[in-house]
């Protein structure tokens, strides 16, 4: 069954012809944005937006190793999240066993969340001093 040239372009125009509309249109962006933009000059150009208000501080300020072990602690405990999804969609489908299983999964889970917190990983922030009583 061979198709002759005619035959493939009357069947895919429409996505040539939208290829050649996106084309068109990102370069008619482009130019205009480029005609049609600020050209003023100033300290307060050069500086970074940080949503209106003005940075302080170091660009290479140095956070605190606890700050990146709560991050971590975060996107695994979400991911384990996605597993728990996963399985309370199917939760039908799996029966006793995958119900025990997921017990477990969820004990584990548990077992070093009270690990974290009992050896002070979920407390990034610094602790209050105290002062001492004369």
């Amino acid at each position: 069954m061979e198709q002759n040239v005619t035959e493939v372009v009357a069947q895919h125009w429409a996505v040539g012809l939208f290829v050649l509309a996106v084309i068109a249109l990102c370069v008619f962006m482009i130019a205009v944005s480029s005609l049609l933009g600020g050209r003023s000059q100033g300290r307060s150009k050069t500086l970074p937006f940080e949503s209106g208000v003005v940075g302080t501080g170091h660009p290479r300020q140095r956070f605190s190793v606890k700050f990146y072990l709560v991050a971590m602690l975060f996107v695994i405990f979400d991911i384990e999240a996605v597993f728990l999804f996963a399985w309370a969609v199917s939760v039908r489908d799996v029966g006793w066993a995958g119900f025990w299983g997921a017990a477990v999964f969820i004990v584990i889970l548990l077992a070093g969340l009270l690990y974290d917190s009992r050896v002070g990983a979920l407390e990034w922030a610094p602790k209050p001093r105290t002062k001492p009583k004369p």
